[in-house]
């Protein structure tokens, strides 16, 4: 199974006060957060010549939250304000995405782990915990077997990076770089558990124009075609991370299956496992509260664990 964040994906859990307003405009944007909460900073980073655009707020150990394909810094809109309190956070537009540079590469996993080394070292940072959703996921894995000297936490949220199985609808797999309205439509209904924020003709269309104006669309393609290839893939690599880990999942998520979050339970020892009910593939938008609860207490040190 594989993984997508839209970049103009909301925050539609964020608040109950907010709950209303959200359900009619579910988009969110990176300089929404930043003019709401003056303690969050719009930053730039050059590594390997590529500015990387990074949102940073709080102090404290480092925590770097890393977005799925086709996502921003947006997708970590209710969950950099409450990790502030009490950790340095980070969330970066990933190269290729948001407001970074997208330079005409042959995207693969591996890319985003070499930038995300660069990127440590350009901020000065020796060591971090590391929250990836979907793609993100796969690129926190992936860098923690890289660099196991640079991650002190790791939490994996939705994450892909299992090989592909002749199980999976090859629309499914074409309809993660949407290029019309239906594919919109198809997409939401396999992301999120409340459906009835995205059905309506002005939700689709908001979400295709989003698509439209992101320009990552060769980026989101390249990765398939990696993914495709079983690139970079986990596969028997997972008993080698022995940082502690959380493994964070939507019970309903359509597209990176619980099942697949409960290999990744299995095959990294003494990893906990928290199941959010009634959520899909971005707990952190769609069950914000249940998800700030559970990443604060488990960062914290504490035990989490709901299955």
């Amino acid at each position: 199974m594989l993984l997508l964040l839209i970049a103009s994906a909301g925050a539609i859990g964020q608040t109950p006060a907010r709950a209303n307003l959200t359900a009619k405009a579910p988009a969110v944007k990176a300089a929404t957060i930043s003019s709401q909460d003056s303690g969050v900073a719009d930053k730039w980073a050059t590594v390997f010549g590529a500015k990387i655009h990074y949102l940073e707020a709080g102090s404290g150990p480092v925590v770097i939250l890393l977005h799925g394909l086709g996502g921003s810094v947006s997708n970590w809109a209710p969950t950099i304000g409450p990790l502030a309190q009490k950790y340095r956070v980070i969330a970066p537009d990933q190269i290729g995405f948001g407001k970074s540079d997208k330079p005409m590469l042959n995207y693969r996993v591996g890319t985003l782990v070499d930038f995300l080394d660069g990127f440590y070292k350009q901020l000065g940072i020796q060591k971090a915990s590391l929250v990836g959703n979907s793609l993100g996921g796969f690129t926190a894995a992936a860098f923690a077997l890289a660099h196991p000297e640079k991650v002190d936490k790791l939490v994996l949220v939705d994450a892909a990076g299992f090989t592909i199985t002749g199980d999976i609808d090859p629309r499914v797999i074409n309809g993660l770089n949407p290029s019309t309205r239906q594919q919109i439509k198809d997409l939401m209904g396999l992301i999120f558990y409340n459906k009835e924020p995205f059905s309506s003709d002005a939700a689709v269309d908001a979400f295709f124009a989003g698509r439209v104006t992101a320009g990552d669309g060769y980026t989101i393609q390249r990765f398939i075609d990696s993914i495709g290839h079983n690139e970079d893939m986990l596969d028997g690599k997972l008993g080698a991370i022995k940082q502690p880990t959380m493994i964070i999942w939507g019970r309903e998520d359509g597209l990176t299956q619980l099942a697949m979050g409960q290999r990744f339970n299995k095959e990294i020892a003494g990893s906990q496992m928290l199941i959010i009910d009634k959520c899909g593939h971005v707990p952190q938008l769609e069950k914000a509260a249940e998800f700030n609860t559970g990443l604060m207490k488990f960062l914290a040190g504490g035990e989490v664990v709901k299955k």
